[in-house]
């Protein structure tokens, strides 16, 4: 009967330690380990984002912006919530995720407004290059942490891009809107990575 006893204490133990592996394993692909690393990375993705908030807003202070947009041409952006009970309600994986699909979004359309401006050689229009520049920086370093997190993968569709514009107005409100509406995601983004990073243990 002691053996019997013996074995099955030492089965009862096996299966607890194999639980409490298995949480440990969960948590870890949740938070990986060096906490105060990922934190350090979550301070560098608000950093970064708010730089692109700084650029944005610089760019729409020139002169060529002061209209009010009359028509919409892109029908494709992200779609930014910018409500801050929404803040309250993120998943950790799924907004990593959601931020990069849009982020990326974002790549391809400034991409397609920064040939057009070039071909049609629009002086007056400000240069994107060091925009787009920074804006892959961002991607990249995001992309760290949802392969860290193992965060699941979000498919990202072709834009649906307007055609090229013929007339200069056209080119300056395509602009403005892009960037109008990269202000309020990198706004958005910003407040949502110090929220996650609150969440992160410490």
């Amino acid at each position: 009967m002691k053996e019997v006893s013996s074995v099955l204490g030492d089965s009862s133990s096996s299966l607890l330690l194999s639980l409490l592996l298995a949480q440990l394993h969960l948590l870890a692909s949740a938070f990986p380990a060096h906490p105060r690393r990922i934190q350090t990375d979550f301070d560098k993705l608000t950093n970064q984002t708010r730089h692109l908030l700084k650029l944005t807003q610089d760019l729409l202070k020139n002169p060529v912006f002061a209209t009010e947009i009359d028509h919409h041409r892109f029908k494709s952006l992200p779609a930014i919530s910018s409500r801050v009970s929404d803040l309250t309600t993120l998943e950790f994986k799924p907004t990593l995720s959601q931020l990069y699909a849009d982020l990326k979004s974002f790549e391809h359309h400034f991409e397609w407004l920064n040939r057009t401006t070039r071909k049609q050689q629009h002086s007056s229009v400000p240069k994107l290059t060091d925009m787009i520049s920074h804006i892959k920086s961002l991607i990249h370093s995001l992309q760290r942490q949802i392969i860290r997190a193992e965060a699941p993968r979000i498919p990202v569709p072709s834009p649906s891009l307007p055609p090229n514009p013929a007339f200069h107005w056209e080119v300056v409100q395509s602009s403005q809107e892009l960037l109008q509406q990269f202000r309020l995601f990198c706004d958005w983004a910003s407040r949502v990575f110090l929220t996650l990073k609150s969440r992160l243990p410490a």
